[in-house]
């Protein structure tokens, strides 16, 4: 692996992606100038942050495509993903901050391309694009942050298409059925193979529940983590030609500013070769409310003015948003929700001394928050371990009875949030599991490796 790592760099230096393929890739690049005449910029951090906006351009797309994956009607003009990156310092770490794209925003003074002078003023955050193109999109995010924006990148739904094509497609797993009419996304509970066009709509889709545009920012974080799971195990970066392929399908068919040549691309890839999907971070944007109403612009998403502060001088300080080592999620079953999310309260059932506590331990050690107290249940006859729940938490039961096997449900309506567990005498053991939403830390953050399918 070192030799075959230090030959793609050196062929990829001297000659394998040499003058004529960069100078290519260059003239193939949409270029824009977010930064003209910005002044009163926040001051630049250490590590590169790069701004990475999906639009709903689909003008290059073919009418069989549209047809087949419900990409029919006109662009809004306007940003369907706001996504900060930042790149640490070493290169070895990258954080992705989902920005939700109706975030309340107060657009900065400005002038518009034609002309027309603009008094500040509130938005949803995706309304700058419209407003103002990237431009306005990168001063409002600098505004609304306090991170530089060192670099500009902008995907649509052409380019996003072809990018998970040239790596061969992505691997997408999900532990129930989801299904979204807006979009045709029609998934069942267990492993996808998609394509471009079927990875569109995963990412697009946000009629699947409650959650919507947080839930599909979600699936969009699950989406980069296996892009950059496929990308790094299939040896895309460490294949000169393969590598050249990918770049020539994706430079193709992306704008970026004018100081992100298709050079610093290819040094940035160089540098983080020995990058992982474990490598990757993802979060989004802690919020206040998910709702709030405001006057002429409907229903909108605040953030949390303490957490959000805190989580972008992480940014640029170039902190990890996550503490901690990242755990082989091997052999984890699949759960709708993370064990950090279920507050349990262990009883012992049988008259095996102490057992109680180990149950206790043993959902503690795999994330659940049991309550360290086990007690005696009024019965001690207990043979099959009993999940009692509220109908309201049904999902976090069905997720707790995945890592006790042989458990039984019994709802109990009015109990309230924190579960309750009879351990029978069938107790063997718990079994690690993970979730899709899976939460760790004070900002909710999930590294590559706990999102994608194992």
């Amino acid at each position: 692996m070192r030799a075959v790592t230090t030959l793609s760099v050196l062929v990829l230096g001297a000659g394998g992606i040499g003058h004529a393929v960069v100078t290519s890739l260059d003239t193939g690049i949409g270029r824009v100038d977010p930064f003209r005449d910005m002044k009163n910029r926040p001051e630049a951090g250490h590590g590169t942050n790069i701004l990475l906006v999906g639009t709903d351009g689909r003008d290059r797309i073919t009418p069989a495509e549209k047809q087949r994956y419900r990409l029919g009607g006109e662009g809004c003009r306007c940003t369907d993903t706001i996504m900060l990156v930042h790149i640490s310092a070493d290169r070895k770490r990258a954080s992705m901050v989902s920005l939700p794209r109706d975030s309340y925003a107060e657009i900065p003074e400005h002038t518009d391309p034609a002309g027309k002078h603009h008094a500040k003023h509130p938005v949803k955050l995706n309304a700058a694009y419209a407003e103002g193109g990237p431009q306005l999109t990168v001063r409002t995010v600098e505004h609304m942050t306090g991170v530089k924006v060192d670099h500009y990148l902008e995907v649509d739904f052409t380019s996003f298409m072809r990018t998970v094509d040239a790596v061969g497609g992505v691997t997408i797993c999900t532990a129930k059925p989801i299904k979204d009419a807006y979009t045709g996304l029609a998934l069942t509970a267990g492993t996808h193979e998609m394509n471009g066009g079927q990875a569109l709509q995963y990412v697009r889709s946000r009629h699947v529940d409650g959650a919507s545009d947080l839930g599909r920012m979600q699936r969009q974080q699950r989406f980069m983590a296996a892009l950059i799971d496929r990308a790094t195990s299939e040896g895309v970066l460490l294949n000169p030609v393969r590598f050249q392929e990918v770049l020539t399908s994706v430079l193709s068919s992306v704008r970026a500013d004018e100081g992100f040549r298709a050079q610093e691309m290819l040094a940035l890839a160089k540098a983080m070769r020995g990058f992982k999907a474990a490598s990757s971070e993802f979060t989004s944007v802690p919020v206040t409310n998910a709702s709030f109403p405001v006057k002429g612009l409907g229903s909108t998403v605040r953030w949390d003015p303490v957490k959000s502060k805190k989580l972008f001088r992480a940014l640029r300080e170039d902190k990890p948003l996550a503490p901690y080592v990242p755990r082989s999620t091997s052999r984890k079953k699949l759960v709708e929700v993370s064990p950090q999310q279920i507050r349990v309260q262990v009883y012992n059932g049988t008259r095996v001394h102490g057992l109680g506590a180990r149950v206790d331990a043993a959902l503690r050690a795999t994330g659940f928050r049991a309550s360290g107290t086990p007690q005696n249940w009024a019965r001690r006859d207990v043979t099959r371990t009993i999940v009692w729940f509220d109908p309201r938490w049904d999902r976090s039961a069905r997720s707790l009875a995945t890592a006790l096997p042989g458990a039984e449900l019994r709802p109990v309506p009015r109990q309230g949030a924190t579960l309750k567990v009879t351990a029978g005498a069938n107790f063997t053991g718990v079994v690690p599991v993970r979730a899709e939403d899976a939460y760790q830390g004070e900002f909710g953050v999930v590294t590559g490796d706990q999102v994608i399918c194992t």
